[in-house]
């Protein structure tokens, strides 16, 4: 007795997930840096900056749907 050959069947690949988009804001860091003002009637900037979170994406950096 010889075994029955098996027809041969295609893999089904799944497609690809569909990249998030990125905010234009913080370019996908989830994070925005803003200049240090100093000062209470001009506010010249200095050369420092400090970091906070993205209100765009709320720090995710992607596109809010």
């Amino acid at each position: 007795m010889t075994a029955s050959k098996r027809t041969t069947t295609r893999r089904k690949t799944a497609p690809p997930k569909p990249q998030p988009v990125k905010c234009p804001d913080c370019d996908g860091q989830g994070e925005i840096t803003e200049a240090v003002k100093v000062g209470t009637r001009k506010g010249r900037l200095t050369d420092d900056h400090q970091t906070g979170l993205c209100l765009s994406c709320l720090g995710t950096g992607q596109v809010a749907d």
